[in-house]
């Protein structure tokens, strides 16, 4: 199945461990807002450090919205590619279509070390 219209970027398979690895250490040692409403609010409100958005997401309405947002309010968004993963490494039991980082806590190295290499993709890449 080919990626969802939202999906921006391609994030590299070794970066999907590092992102969700963040999400799961901040969400037991720092602040974590689970699912999209809550991953707008953040956004809106400028206190995301990462938004973690996942890519199998149906309808892709739900989280179309998300990436236009980051870009807008200079936020930094990643994709995850499942969203079980992504409930997963929040500590719930049910999938998460996005998550937002308030405060990485423990993982603030990963999450500058994820966000620093998004970066980096987001500007060697060409429009298609």
């Amino acid at each position: 199945m080919g990626k969802s219209y939202y999906v921006k970027f391609e994030t590299p398979e070794d970066l999907v461990n590092p992102i969700l690895e963040a999400v799961r250490v901040a969400s037991t040692s720092g602040k974590v807002k689970k699912g999209t409403n809550e991953a707008t609010k953040a956004i809106e409100r400028g206190t995301s450090k990462l938004i973690v958005i996942a890519e199998d997401v149906e309808p892709p309405e739900v989280v179309a919205h998300l990436p236009i947002l980051c870009e807008e309010q200079g936020a930094a968004y990643a994709f995850v590619p499942s969203k079980q993963e992504l409930g997963k490494s929040l500590g719930i039991d049910i999938t998460s279509a996005a998550a937002a980082i308030l405060d990485a806590g423990d993982a603030q190295h990963i999450v500058d070390q994820v966000v620093s290499s998004i970066a980096k993709i987001k500007g060697g890449k060409t429009e298609e």
